[in-house]
């Protein structure tokens, strides 16, 4: 039986992302916080974690993105998509007219119409499922909770109104972080941080030109500070393709050419339940004995 961690609690988008990758015998423990999740992978007090990684409407979650940023111990290994919905639930007997709700940020962004349309007061909670625990524990007539159905069901709350999200075709990615990686699926994805070291006219253009003279096609691009100083980032870059592909291993070879540290952040298969891109131009060579031997050059530093 093998621990697998995620920020919690229960009955969250992430405990809902969590259930659908978990193995058989899995057991679930829920944690506070993402560097809570990051550390007990890193730790070996669990196997796996899963973390909400991109959200389709306000792009990467930036708290977790940074944790895995500064993470040296724990790989991207996984994902898992979802389409996002929140219901508006009530606390039992509570018929006072509606005049505020509370939510995890994003729930509030993704029900900002809502919201707005009812001339709703609104508070932040740590998440949706702490805003359905808090019209339990700390009743307040006339506030609702704004969570996914699962969240307000198990804990016995009114349904007062579903689907009550922006737009219909939200989705939040959430990525599953192990010590190692898993072996070329033919749909994979691989993610690398750069931290260059000196300020050039150019120097990022042909950096991603290591991927475009090879017809990689680069899925993510975004920079994060570097909490080093002001005016100083790292690159996260995501693309198409294993680290055992010949075509992303020699990419990650000219990298290393480049005067900054390149740091592998894992690769991974792709959702099977996510529509495959047009012109995707990558397969797998299974070679997995090179992808072990580019972890330890990556890790080393050079080539």
């Amino acid at each position: 039986m093998a621990v697998l961690a995620y920020l919690g609690p229960e009955g969250t988008f992430t405990h809902q992302a969590a259930l659908d990758v978990a193995a058989p015998g899995d057991e679930l423990v829920a944690l506070r916080t993402a560097p809570d999740v990051v550390r007990a992978v890193e730790e070996g007090r669990a196997a796996a974690g899963v973390v909400a990684f991109e959200n389709s409407l306000q792009g990467p979650v930036t708290e977790n993105l940074d944790e895995i940023l500064a993470g040296r111990r724990v790989l991207l290994a996984g994902e898992r998509v979802l389409a996002i919905s929140f219901a508006l639930f009530r606390a039992p007997g509570d018929d006072a007219p509606l005049a505020g709700v509370a939510s995890h940020t994003f729930g509030l962004l993704q029900c900002s119409r809502f919201v707005t349309e009812h001339e709703l007061a609104t508070r932040e909670t740590t998440s949706t499922a702490a805003a359905c625990r808090e019209l339990l524990d700390a009743p307040r007539p006339g506030w609702g909770a704004l969570a996914p159905r699962i969240a307000g069901e198990q804990l016995g709350l009114v349904l007062a109104a579903d689907a009550v999200e922006n737009t219909e075709r939200a989705e939040t990615r959430f990525v599953v972080l192990r010590p190692t990686c898993p072996p070329p699926s033919g749909r994979d994805r691989t993610a690398f941080v750069f931290q260059p070291r000196s300020d050039e006219p150019g120097s990022l253009v042909r950096l991603l030109q290591e991927f475009s003279v090879r017809g990689i096609n680069l899925t993510a691009i975004k920079s994060r500070p570097a909490k080093l100083s002001l005016g100083e980032y790292v690159f996260f870059i995501e693309c198409e393709g294993h680290i055992a592909d010949a075509v992303v291993r020699d990419a990650v070879l000219g990298l290393l050419r480049f005067d900054g540290e390149v740091r592998f952040l894992g690769s991974y298969a792709e959702d099977p339940e996510r529509p495959p891109r047009p012109g995707s131009q990558v397969a797998a060579d299974g070679r997995v004995t090179a992808y072990e031997t580019m972890l330890g050059r990556i890790a080393d530093g050079g080539p």
